[in-house]
């Protein structure tokens, strides 16, 4: 019995000692198998892929570059409002703009979770959990310094520099993982700013309302942002601690499938379909993203080339009917939320919409095409139908450019612009499926299928992605031109990155952008 006794107190005291030296790891728990989460993961399994040294962290360096993640390509509109901004004297910082680019000696690294996006459908399909693990694994690779050189590579190179400061450049990541990555920062007691675009973008569209104004304003994003209330909270929240007075509606729309087709994610785009198919996952004729024939006209969809996809040669007849056009998408969710507004018996007018989806800076111009058509619609009785409910030129407001004057204010306040940096030393990666997991389920044109991506669970630590820089690879001739047209600065970036950097040297010649 004594023995018993020392046997129990020796092994309650080992227990107590272990517990002194570090914290347990947090578990989970997933159909009845204990799993450890990806915070824990990265902070604490010193043989982990994701580990990071937070240690020896240099996060108070200078000439370190800033990250920058978004789902895919639509966060380098943020990056672009960035490297654009010009609103201070350079050498003093001060307020107002000298011609020269107010970040031009900063570098960044940029990186789009191509391979993982929509982030926008996880909170749908009850998936947010694993929407966190892979936010938290965009901030882990900005932070950590492995990535591929390309698809096939199989060892991970080491020498990606950490970052000094982190700008989700995503609404969805921003709205359901900022806090998440803050908490995740703090537990790994290191000091870096993390800057949202939600903050942002509602700071900016209430500098266009007056104190005291009555108005409506619009949200097009994502369907996880817009079900997160993302955007409502903190703008019925700023709006009261700002002191307007006005009433203030907010109403919000999610705009299924425009970032997708401009990402030409294919469950909702291929250009080179002619006919309806079984994948689609966009508005339709039944469900509940409704296509409604009563408002084909006012919808005014562009047939040509299979921009819309029906199972008739005639569009009247169609029993099937699917957007195959970005500009279609963007036409359907602006009708619809017109709709919204004009049935809520509202009597105020939509005066701002804010743009919420990095991808929609790339449609600003169909936007306002879209918004111009419906502000001019005269129903068959000769009245307008919204003009009651929206002014002519309403405020797109872009969150981006209120997201590179917070990061101003922030390197200045700390004192950490680069004096001797290079914007021409920036990066860009993407991620792709992981061909070495064998436990990816990976479809004829290299991605996840919509089951598998959406069908995976939190907790289940692995690879499933590889980062890699962008090439022609896995970034499509058409996604590059519009880069060039739109984002040329951005673009230049990219192209020097790719032409001068070793991180490509395994890709063929002509795979480089």
């Amino acid at each position: 019995m004594e023995k018993l006794k020392r046997y129990f107190l020796f092994v309650l005291g080992t227990i107590l000692v272990a517990g002194c030296k570090e914290e347990p790891k947090r578990e989970i728990v997933i159909h009845g198998e204990t799993k450890t989460d990806i915070v824990t993961t990265i902070i604490q399994e010193e043989d982990n892929f994701y580990h990071i040294d937070f240690e020896n962290y240099p996060s108070s360096n200078k000439s370190l570059p800033i990250g920058v993640f978004d789902s895919g390509t639509g966060g380098l509109t943020v990056l672009k409002a960035i490297i654009n901004y010009d609103e201070n004297h350079n050498g003093s910082h001060e307020k107002g703009g000298d011609g020269e680019l107010d970040f031009k000696k900063e570098a960044f690294i940029y990186l789009g979770d191509q391979a993982n996006m929509p982030y926008g459908n996880y909170s749908s399909v009850g998936k947010v959990d694993l929407l966190k693990e892979h936010i938290i694994k965009d901030a882990q690779f900005l932070l950590g310094n492995k990535y591929y050189s390309n698809r096939l590579d199989r060892s991970p190179n080491m020498d990606k520099k950490p970052v000094k400061a982190l700008v989700i450049a995503c609404n969805t990541a921003t709205a359901y993982g900022k806090n998440y990555i803050e908490e995740f920062l703090q537990k790994a007691n290191l000091d870096i700013k993390v800057i949202g675009v939600i903050d942002a973008g509602v700071r900016g569209t209430l500098d266009g309302i007056g104190k005291n104004e009555d108005a409506i304003v619009g949200v097009l994003a994502t369907a996880g942002t817009v079900a997160s209330k993302g955007y409502r909270n903190t703008l019925l929240e700023l709006k009261d601690k700002m002191g307007y007075t006005g009433k203030i509606e907010v109403f919000s729309q999610g705009g299924v499938g425009i970032a997708e087709a401009v990402d030409e994610d294919p469950d909702y785009f291929d250009k080179n379909l002619r006919k309806p198919r079984d994948a689609y996952k966009g508005p339709s004729l039944k469900g509940e993203l409704k296509i409604e024939r009563t408002l084909f006209d006012i919808y005014n969809f562009d047939f040509d080339d299979s921009k819309m996809l029906c199972d008739s040669e005639k569009s009247d007849d169609c029993s099937i009917l699917q957007i195959n056009d970005a500009e279609n998408y963007v036409r359907y969710h602006l009708v619809t939320l017109m709709e919204q507004i004009r049935q809520s018996n509202t009597t105020n007018q939509l005066k701002s919409l804010i743009l919420g989806c990095t991808h929609y800076p790339y449609m600003t111009k169909e936007i306002e095409k879209v918004l111009g058509e419906l502000y001019n619609y005269k129903s068959k009785d000769g009245n307008y139908l919204y003009r009651p409910y929206m002014v002519e030129k309403i405020a797109l407001v872009d969150p981006a450019v209120d997201t590179a004057k917070e990061l101003f204010a922030h390197l200045k306040e700390q004192s950490l612009f680069n004096t001797n940096g290079k914007m021409e030393e920036s990066e860009f990666f993407i991620s792709v499926t992981n061909r070495d997991n064998k436990a990816n389920i990976i479809d004829s044109l290299g991605r996840f299928p919509y089951d598998f991506k959406y069908g995976r669970n939190a907790g289940e630590i692995q690879q499933y992605v590889k980062m890699v820089p962008f090439s022609r690879d896995n970034v499509s001739d058409a996604i590059l031109d519009r880069f060039q047209k739109q984002i040329p600065r951005v673009y230049k970036l990219m192209e020097a990155f790719n032409a001068s950097n070793e991180k490509c040297t395994e890709l063929h010649e002509s795979d480089k952008i």
